[in-house]
């Protein structure tokens, strides 16, 4: 970790050589800007060098710091981690994100759809998303959106994304496997070929199901209500009326046709 100050330039990128100094994550104070979102005393983190005074472009500023009731150091730590979370927009991955965010994490997600893209980064909050549909090449992917590396993966999917997620996972990786949708109606599940880096990167990897924390339930209302009633939490519902609906909305889950949480309301008070 390193603190600097900085001055925030509009450019795109840096070259670096030999004799260039290296770059990091590091906390940074901003002395001059010529970009509109950021002004001198601005406290941000991001991609900065190894010196007392950079000029870092704002392309490489990831946030800027709103809470400084912490040590600035977790910036590049606790609440700095890379957290990619697949089936982003379903009923569990559309939270995953937004807490992940609450914590300060940059977050990425992938849906199957532009609509549900949109809804990632425009209505969610997550800093990025991409339609996994339209990647020929995941590992490709999720190298262009995380070119460090992923810190933990919510997993939703299985099959191919997670073959592609861990040659992208950072060591001592963190893989929360929560749900598998991709392969739950195969005759034959699709092979995970690099299961390996497990043993490479030193992942850790762990099933989770809710029912093992139902204890921590009331303090999980603790943390929600209040946000959803501020408006910080947003919660998107895919609602279908009658039970004859129910069967082809059942379905549609395994096709990503929800968008959100599926409900059948079978009578309305």
């Amino acid at each position: 970790m390193h603190v600097a100050v900085c001055c925030v330039d509009d450019s795109i990128s840096i070259t670096v050589s030999l004799f260039q100094p290296l770059t990091g994550y590091g906390v940074a104070k901003v002395l001059e800007s010529g970009h509109p979102d950021y002004k001198k005393g601005d406290l941000v983190w991001g991609f900065t060098k190894w010196e007392e005074h950079s000029l870092v472009p704002s392309s490489q500023i990831l946030f800027k710091i709103e809470h400084t009731d912490v040590p600035l150091s977790y910036y590049i730590g606790i609440l700095g981690d890379r957290v990619f979370v697949s089936a982003a927009s379903g009923a569990v991955g559309q939270l995953v994100g937004q807490f992940a965010k609450f914590t300060g994490c940059y977050v990425v997600g992938s849906a199957g759809s532009k609509d549900k893209v949109d809804l990632l980064k425009n209505k969610l909050g997550f800093d990025d998303a991409f339609n996994y549909k339209e990647e020929p090449d995941l590992n490709a992917a999720l190298k262009r959106y995380f070119p460090e590396g992923i810190d933990i993966y919510f997993e939703n999917v299985g099959g191919k994304t997670l073959d592609a997620v861990l040659l992208n996972m950072r060591v001592h990786g963190r893989i929360v496997v929560c749900g598998m949708v991709s392969q739950y109606n195969l005759a034959q599940p699709d092979g995970v070929t690099n299961l390996a880096n497990l043993i490479f990167k030193r992942i850790r990897i762990q099933g989770f199901g809710v029912a093992d924390y139902y204890q921590l339930y009331p303090k999980f209302l603790e943390y929600v209500v209040p946000k959803i009633k501020e408006g910080k939490i947003v919660y998107v519902e895919d609602i279908v009326e009658g039970l004859e609906k129910a069967p082809p909305a059942l379905i549609g889950l395994f096709s990503g046709r929800n968008v959100g949480k599926q409900v059948i309301v079978l009578a309305r008070e």
